[in-house]
């Protein structure tokens, strides 16, 4: 007995809604171009008229498509033939303008986290320097300390754990990717002893 059942789900109608992962965007993008490339022609043959036509990939990229060809619709604007359609030219300004707002925003993000990160590098130090009675804080005895001190000092233990931490990591990042294995790697230990 043949199975005459479909083995697959054949063509089916998909939603249509923006693609939210950046790579899947330019990936589908890539794979419909030639597509919309060819409506294009066919419209313009259908219609009898020239058509210039400029899409902005996901990323940014301006593809251009003529009908009969670039070159000639080009050389119909440059010869002064046709008038050029200033929409066009305020289009691409347009999208200019955005990109370029983007990259100041995401630049002044970046600086004031750099602020923030130096701000912050400012009061440890002052931090460290001042100490609580001296400028060797860690020697005084922790049965002397008030709570609040004693909150200060694990808070200073604390980050300084963590500075040490990233220090080894970029040091074990660093060997790992300048020296090639040869063997079998012995395990370093994950965690500092706190004892």
């Amino acid at each position: 007995m043949a199975n005459t059942g479909k083995k697959t789900k054949g063509k089916q109608k998909i939603e249509i809604k923006m693609i939210e992962n950046q790579d899947d965007r330019l990936i589908t993008f890539s794979k419909r171009r030639l597509g919309i490339y060819k409506k294009i022609g066919e419209l313009s043959t259908l219609c009898g008229t020239e058509i210039l036509f400029i899409i902005f990939s996901p990323a940014g990229k301006p593809f251009t498509f003529g009908h009969p060809s670039i070159e000639l619709i080009a050389n119909r604007f440059l010869n002064g033939n046709i008038p050029v359609i200033d929409d066009m030219h305020a289009l691409i300004e347009a999208h200019r303008t955005v990109r370029i707002n983007k990259l100041i925003q995401l630049y002044n993000e970046v600086q004031s986290q750099i602020d923030a990160s130096n701000e912050t590098q400012r009061v440890l130090a002052q931090q460290i320097t001042s100490g609580t009675d001296s400028n060797r804080w860690w020697e005084t005895p922790l049965n002397q300390l008030n709570p609040r001190e004693l909150y200060e000092r694990y808070s200073h233990f604390s980050k300084l754990l963590d500075l040490f931490h990233i220090s080894r990591s970029k040091k074990i990042a660093a060997a790992s990717s300048t020296v090639a294995p040869t063997g079998p790697a012995e395990d370093a230990p994950t965690n500092f002893p706190l004892s």
